[in-house]
């Protein structure tokens, strides 16, 4: 006879779990006792939110299912922004949350919301476990779902009376490798002879190119095709940045350098688009030809209808479209001419004395070697992050271009901590979003963990404002005070520093790094950038001509 926690947590052993994020409750004390004993890691978070946050981001790097833990009601709904931005952006995860009983009940109603509901329009399946038998099958299922493309969150709601249910021991089912289909010859066939009419091809690497098992294959297919490429703000890394085909980010749907390449292709070859990111381009009647790359068809939107389709396993089927590609594409670098401007106009002004985002993006990457994470919150600099940081790496500017939840910086920056304790690891937050979350700074003292907080420090929800200036609305309801930082900082145990001068940024960053732990670094903001460059600049750019 098994107790049911028992049995979920050795169905969770099963999947290769040796974590969980979460912030237990008393309907999760039988889950915590079987936890006791297992050797699963409990970490214990101090908002639910910033463990599924956590949670989602192992996801993310791992490919793996992040799990994270809550109680019913009030914990459980904490879980829901988490849930969504783990749906929107491709991240495996399981969030697991209690219930009061099922089969008795001597609290009335009290904390009971129907958090099954809830969950299902956030996660990919939401179930009850209703039978202590059922949960290592239904453990296994859920993990499948979770990782199956597209990967997502999965919920299950382990009500106490049947955590507490002796049942006769249920066998666990052993997990097998997912297999993903490759795209069919006439598929390939039709793609291929699209690119080899094409005059000025374009790559395009979106979000789920950053998938960790299918990196390696898309630098192949650059290499052996030599099409330029460009990415969108999720698609950053997945072949390096410091390649001589690497055209831009796609920071905005329009009129920014990149798209002087963009609006010239006459085929634009998508790969690993998801359209839940904010559209790097846009497309039109007049615009070029596009072939769709993707584990799963394409989306059709207002802004993205392509005229052919690729649907497969990403990497395998990029490796057959380079079969019927390498050397024959004398064209394949039209589009290279434009490269140096674009990159040129990228790094304007970047090394001037004063706090602009392009100086502040400049020092970080400076700081920052090939193998280190930067993990955004999200506010006005993750533009400038997008356009401006040059990566070498998949993953290693983790940024939310798909729910753009504020909050999730800090936790995304803890867990590529925990997960790689060798690497540098920076969080970048406004003070709006790092305050929404600041909490966990407990947490990462508490883990001894290596990482840098930087507070980009404006007294405003940034973005917002400037959008509302943009528009021509009066300066209203954005700005709030802050605490002193560094004392903040202190309180929790970590180191505070507040840097005045621009020419002390980079140095005070590499002396975080250097002396390990938890260091927060508050700087100030100078937001005067984002009209100069991304208003009247761009409103006057004339693009580059291409040879």
């Amino acid at each position: 006879m098994s107790k049911g926690s028992d049995l979920l947590v050795a169905a969770l052993e099963n999947e290769g779990v040796d974590r969980i994020f979460g912030v237990p409750g008393e309907e999760n004390l039988d889950v915590v006792e079987s936890l006791r004993k297992s050797k699963i890691q409990l970490i214990l978070t101090r908002h639910e939110q910033a463990a599924a946050f956590m949670a989602a981001t192992y996801g993310r790097l791992t490919g793996k299912p992040g799990v994270c833990i809550a109680t019913l009601g009030p914990g459980a709904l904490n879980f829901t922004t988490a849930a969504a931005y783990a749906l929107l952006g491709g991240m495996p995860l399981v969030l697991i949350t209690g219930q009061k009983g099922v089969k008795s009940s001597r609290q009335a109603r009290f904390q009971i919301v129907d958090v099954v509901a809830a969950m299902r329009p956030l996660t990919k399946l939401t179930r009850q476990i209703v039978s202590a038998r059922m949960i290592p099958t239904t453990v296994r299922e859920a993990f499948r779902v979770a990782q199956e493309e597209r990967p997502g969150p999965v919920h299950l709601e382990l009500p106490e009376d049947v955590a507490a249910e002796m049942a006769e021991s249920a066998a666990l089912i052993p997990p097998h490798a997912l297999e993903f289909p490759v795209a069919g010859n006439d598929a390939l066939d039709r793609a291929a002879a699209m690119v080899l009419a094409s005059k000025r091809p374009l790559v395009m690497l979106g979000a789920a190119a950053s998938r960790p098992r299918a990196t390696s294959d898309l630098a192949q297919f650059v290499i052996r095709t030599r099409i330029p490429f460009f990415t969108t703000q999720m698609g950053k890394g997945t072949v390096p940045g410091g390649t001589e085909l690497y055209m831009g980010t796609a920071a905005l749907s329009e009129r920014d350098y990149v798209h002087d390449a963009i609006d010239r292709a006459d085929l634009i070859i998508t790969i690993g688009h998801d359209t839940i990111e904010k559209p790097p381009f846009i497309m039109g009647p007049q615009g070029p030809q596009v072939i769709h790359i993707g584990y799963q068809p394409a989306t059709v939107e207002q802004v993205y209808f392509p005229q052919a389709e690729v649907v497969g396993d990403i990497g395998p089927s990029l490796r057959l479209l380079a079969d019927r590609l390498e050397g024959k594409l004398p064209q394949a670098g039209a589009l290279l001419p434009l490269r140096q401007t674009i990159l040129a106009r990228l790094a304007d002004r970047a090394t001037e004395d004063r706090f602009t985002p392009q100086r502040i993006v400049h020092d970080i990457r400076q700081v920052i070697p090939a193998d280190g994470i930067v993990a955004l919150d999200n506010g006005m600099y993750k533009i400038w992050f997008a356009r401006n940081y040059r990566t070498q790496m998949a993953n290693t500017l983790l940024l939310d271009n798909a729910l753009a939840t504020m909050g999730a910086g800090l936790p995304s920056a803890m867990m590529a901590a925990i997960l790689y304790p060798k690497r540098r690891v920076l969080a970048v937050c406004g003070d709006g979003g790092f305050m929404m979350n600041s909490q966990e700074m407990e947490t990462a003292v508490r883990l001894k963990l290596n990482l840098v907080v930087l507070i980009l420090e404006d007294g405003a929800y940034g973005m917002i404002r400037w959008k509302q200036a943009v528009d021509d609305f009066p300066d209203f309801g954005m700005t709030f005070g802050n605490p002193e930082f560094v004392k903040y900082a202190e309180s929790y145990g970590a180191t505070g520093h507040r840097v005045k001068a621009i020419a002390d940024f980079a140095p005070t960053l590499e002396a975080a790094f250097n002396s390990g732990g938890v260091h927060l670094i508050t700087v100030p903001i100078d937001y005067s950038e984002n009209t100069r460059v991304l208003v009247e600049e761009l409103a006057n750019h004339v693009p580059a001509a291409l040879a």
